[in-house]
């Protein structure tokens, strides 16, 4: 059954439509989305055969423009020149959010450039639906693909291994038993969730704690997208009372208890509160 948009918002403007695109089940498009494809002059597209699919589905009949990362500062300008003619363009990408670890900054930018609008027409996103299902910090950062060069690749990892957030990155299955043991070497005491095949028939979620990853027997199909769960942080680390500290503690223990002390100094410092107990007990038998 084919579902159309049952009302209109307002007519749309000339200008470039970044459009999200399901990741795999079709039936995870917006009606929005597929209103604006349907009035669109042209439609950019990495593989005109797999979205042709997608358009099929939904009797969109726009023309198809071929738009990948080998074409995609060739078409620019031609691009350029149908935007300034009053065309109405929508960027889509093979599956998610366009621009994102696929062809779209360079026509974006150049429409920034020309003052020509661009309009995200917002949706299926392969980063957010594995944040979602992860169960990891919600603060996280997007690290794309990594470089293939070994010595760039464990460059990288480490940079990102200091942040405390969460990570999420794709891996080609190719490339994916080339980056476990980097994983390991990094992120240890960490979580880890790949997703492959996101909405599609074989959808797989594989949760594994770091330490434990082993490389895959045989080449798995479909594109990982892959979350590590965020840096645990000690909030015990020993540390000892600063001067600043214990004055402040002087300046207390003759109006507070203890435990009061204890409870509004751990507030501001990070230290144990045996030491903190110990400096109050010691002020104490001083008098």
């Amino acid at each position: 059954m084919i579902i159309k948009p049952q009302f209109k918002l307002k007519e749309y403007e000339n200008g470039l439509y970044l459009v999200s695109t399901p990741l795999g089940n079709l039936k995870d498009i917006t009606l929005r989305a597929i209103e604006v494809l349907e009035k669109s002059d042209y439609i950019l597209c990495e593989d005109t055969r797999v979205s042709k699919s997608l358009l099929d589905k939904y009797q969109i009949k726009s023309k198809l423009i071929s738009n990948h990362k080998f074409n995609e500062k060739k078409n620019v300008l031609k691009i350029i020149e149908y935007l300034k003619s009053g065309k109405i363009i929508s960027l889509i990408s093979d599956a998610g959010t366009p621009g994102i670890s696929d062809p779209g900054s360079i026509l974006v930018n150049e429409c920034v450039n020309n003052k020509i609008r661009i309009f995200p027409i917002p949706g299926p996103s392969a980063i957010a639906a594995a944040v979602s299902i992860s169960g990891f910090s919600d603060k996280f950062i997007f690290c794309g693909f990594f470089p293939d060069k070994k010595r760039h690749l464990s460059s990288e990892l480490k940079k990102f291994s200091e942040f405390e957030n969460s990570l999420v990155f794709f891996i080609s299955p190719k490339k994916i038993n080339k980056i476990i043991p980097e994983i390991k070497s990094n992120f240890t005491g960490r979580k880890i969730v790949f997703c492959r095949e996101i909405t599609k028939i074989y959808e797989e979620f594989i949760r594994k704690n770091v330490d434990e990853l082993q490389l895959f027997e045989k080449e798995p199909k479909g594109e990982f997208t892959v979350v590590i769960s965020e840096k645990k942080m000690n909030k015990n680390i020993s540390k000892k009372l600063t001067e600043s500290d214990m004055n402040i503690i002087k300046k207390m223990i003759n109006k507070l208890s203890i435990r009061e002390i204890t409870d509004i100094l751990r507030q501001s410092a990070n230290v144990p509160k045996k030491e903190i107990y110990n400096y109050c007990l010691e002020l104490k038998n001083e008098k």
